[in-house]
């Protein structure tokens, strides 16, 4: 059967597809890129239960008090640090990691440490504390015989694809500050740690305050059809998707098609810009601290102009070793283009891949590793070829400029299109590191702006406005 996509594409249902469609499934075919998805009715049905369940507590939230609200953090808070409760929490994670390190999948963000657990606490007390936007009002414009009255107002239920990290659900809860509601789907590799998360922690902390137990909803679909049915829902408010570039892109489209406003977060990838007046020392510890671990906030392409590479690369390569774990793999630097000299180099223990200048491309590549650091090393003409190269080839996220000169960084913010922009290491771009508040996701600038957003997508910035009249006049007319 041939189907047309978008008004301008026609694909054909291929005879695997064709032999596992079934009464009551969906085919949710994407404009963008032509991709068929198939979602199955079981996955239709779980993620209806789930935003139906969510719909009701939505509409519950507006008679429920702050401090009910305020409540739940607290009592998740609290059970968390609970050993005894713990205990079957760590078990379902501890079969997780070994189900992922047996599928040879990535476990460095599955492993559900003492650090992470952390700082899971410190964020529901954050959310506890800080005041909440509900019905706040925003601004009253004052006529003859009557005046308007704006409200910052929750959106409704907010759908949440996320990659398979423990700590999601608690990033995700923040949305119940502003009077939002949230379904989650979680990857499958963290499936079985999500599902004793709700169960241990956050199902009787929504009891003991008194709030619907469908306010925060988990789709317990192992399947990527769960992420596009939940998508594919016309009654989210928002859909917010984390985790791969591509995933992440057609999960936006969906969502898209349904109707529903995306916030996504997917390509990652950091810039340093090493400018003319740089200080050696400040590039390497830059580097060294860019690349402590593997997050979307990472080091992924350096840039250096032409007139320091000779003094700056050697330092940059000492920041990457420095970066490496002691007696772990090689770290690995690609390196574009012909024209950046190693031969005064120390590349020992690094693993040096060349690239020709037509691998260009190179540059919007952002590096997957668990491990050990791996990134995109390049020289420039100037500081100007290195910010047309980032606004040509980035993801549009995270810039950052090595310079004593306050001109360069000047001229950095005004002409960089990026929503973060620093002059130091990369890995500040971090909801509670820099704010205090926990993060539902970072945006890029690559699938377009969020209105009247920062860039950290935050619970109490998941909120729209609402218009109040009060007329005073009783003759009052157009």
């Amino acid at each position: 059967m041939s189907i047309l996509v978008g008004g301008d594409r026609i694909v054909t249902v291929g005879a695997e597809l064709a032999d596992a469609f079934r009464p009551g499934d969906r085919l949710i075919a994407v404009p963008e890129t032509g991709d068929l998805l198939h979602v199955t009715t079981s996955a239709i049905e779980a993620v209806d239960r789930v935003v139906t369940e969510a719909e009701k507590a939505f509409h519950h939230l507006a008679g429920i008090e702050d401090s009910a609200i305020e409540m739940v953090f607290e009592t998740m808070a609290r059970r968390l640090e609970d050993p005894a409760i713990m205990a079957v929490v760590h078990q379902a994670n501890a079969e997780d990691v070994a189900s992922a390190s047996a599928r040879q999948r990535s476990t460095g963000r599955l492993v559900l440490s003492e650090s992470m657990l952390a700082g899971m606490v410190a964020g529901l007390r954050g959310w506890a504390a800080v005041d909440s936007g509900r019905g706040q009002r925003l601004e009253t414009v004052q006529h003859q015989g009557w005046r308007v009255e704006a409200y910052q107002a929750p959106l409704g239920v907010v759908g949440f694809v996320f990659e398979g990290r423990p700590n999601v659900i608690v990033d995700a809860a923040g949305v119940l500050k502003s009077g939002n509601t949230a379904v989650l789907r979680i990857g499958s590799n963290a499936l079985g740690t999500a599902r004793a998360i709700m169960d241990a922690i956050v199902a009787p902390a929504l009891v003991e305050a008194g709030v619907h137990p469908g306010a925060i909803g988990l789709v317990d679909d192992p399947t990527h059809a769960g992420g596009w049915a939940l998508f594919d829902d016309s009654r989210l408010g928002l859909a917010v998707a984390r985790g791969s570039g591509p995933a992440v892109a057609q999960l936006g489209a969906v969502a898209r098609q349904a109707g529903t406003p995306v916030s996504l977060h997917g390509t990652g990838g950091a810039w340093l810009v090493v400018a003319e007046s740089a200080d050696a020392d400040w590039v390497h510890n830059i580097v060294a601290s860019s690349l402590d671990r593997k997050v979307c906030n990472t080091l992924n392409v350096c840039c250096v102009v032409a007139s320091q590479a000779f003094e700056m690369i050697p330092r940059i390569l000492d920041g990457v070793r420095r970066a490496a774990p002691v007696n772990g793999p090689r770290p690995r630097i690609h390196i574009l283009g012909a024209v950046v000299d190693l031969s005064g180099c120390d590349v020992e223990n690094l693993e040096i891949v060349e690239h020709s200048e037509s691998d260009i491309d190179l540059l919007a590549h952002e590096w997957e590793w668990d491990v050990t650091p791996e990134m995109t090393l390049v020289v420039v003409d100037d500081l100007e070829a290195a910010i047309a190269a980032y606004n040509t080839y980035s993801p549009r996220f995270v810039a950052s400029v090595a310079s004593q000169d306050p001109d360069d960084h000047e001229r950095f913010w005004s002409e960089i299109d990026a929503p973060f922009v620093g002059n130091g290491f990369t890995r500040w771009v971090d909801g509670q590191y820099a704010l205090g508040r926990p993060e539902l996701g970072l945006s890029n600038w690559e699938h377009g702006r969020l209105l009247a957003r920062g860039g950290v997508l935050s619970g109490d910035s998941v909120y729209t406005v609402r218009l109040r009249a009060h007329q005073d006049d009783p003759m009052l007319h157009r």
